[in-house]
């Protein structure tokens, strides 16, 4: 497969199009849980408040 038939199969076809929206949507998710990752990391010492909510709800009290 050549670089003609790649373009052609991604931005000519339907299911090449799929693909790169599949890929950059995959893409973004990991981009956005590295930051919140890294932010989390940098304000770790800031205190909570009752409007605050977790994406990844590790620091949640489940005692409700």
């Amino acid at each position: 497969m050549d670089f003609g038939e790649l373009y052609n199969f991604l931005f000519n076809t339907f299911e090449g199009v799929g693909c790169l929206i599949g890929i950059g949507l995959v893409l973004s998710l990991i981009a956005c849980v590295i930051m919140e990752r890294r932010t989390r990391k940098r304000f770790a010492n800031r205190e909570a408040s009752e409007d605050d909510w977790s994406f990844f709800d590790d620091d949640e009290d489940n005692s409700k």
